[in-house]
């Protein structure tokens, strides 16, 4: 079986900035993944990222990005369109996973299928708590990354103890 990865990024001292990794808490929170998908928090690593992707067929990166709507405005790029979104730098970290995708593709090990799933984040303060704006984008998040596994044909449990 081909591996999954499905990686949530951002600093969650910074209220929104840590979106991707609130959602990959609330993923693991309601389902369970069979062996060949890692569910990361990647929090703000870069490069150090290359070791866990590495071997990665299809890959899914939730995070705050930087776009034209108004805060609370759910974003997503998949495949060709994802090196548009890193070559305008809408991420809040563009660089550190733009290397390191770059980096796979120089070693022969390409990531053949990307999307992306963002939201513009509202408040950017030193702070645990997403702002409402984002916290009501997670559900959306979680639903459209478990629509877009089992369109890859993984097997996506949801656990007893979610409602």
């Amino acid at each position: 079986m081909k591996q999954v990865t499905v990686l949530g990024i951002g600093n969650i001292l910074l209220q929104d900035e840590g979106f991707g990794v609130r959602a990959v808490e609330e993923l693991l929170r309601r389902y369970t993944f069979p062996p060949y998908v890692q569910v990361l928090d990647g929090g703000t690593l870069g490069m150090e990222l290359l070791r866990f992707l590495t071997g990665t067929d299809k890959l899914i990166i939730i995070d705050a990005v930087k776009g034209d709507g108004p805060p609370g405005t759910l974003y997503e790029f998949k495949n060709q369109a994802v090196k548009s979104y890193f070559k305008e730098k809408v991420s809040m970290h563009e660089l550190g996973i733009q290397d390191v995708l770059a980096t796979l593709e120089i070693l022969g090990q390409p990531i053949m299928e990307i999307t992306v799933f963002g939201v513009q984040p509202d408040l950017l303060d030193i702070g645990l708590e997403l702002s409402p704006l984002a916290a009501a984008v997670i559900d959306p998040v979680v639903a459209r990354v478990v629509r877009q596994l089992e369109s890859w044909q993984v097997e996506v449990m949801k656990n007893d103890a979610t409602i």
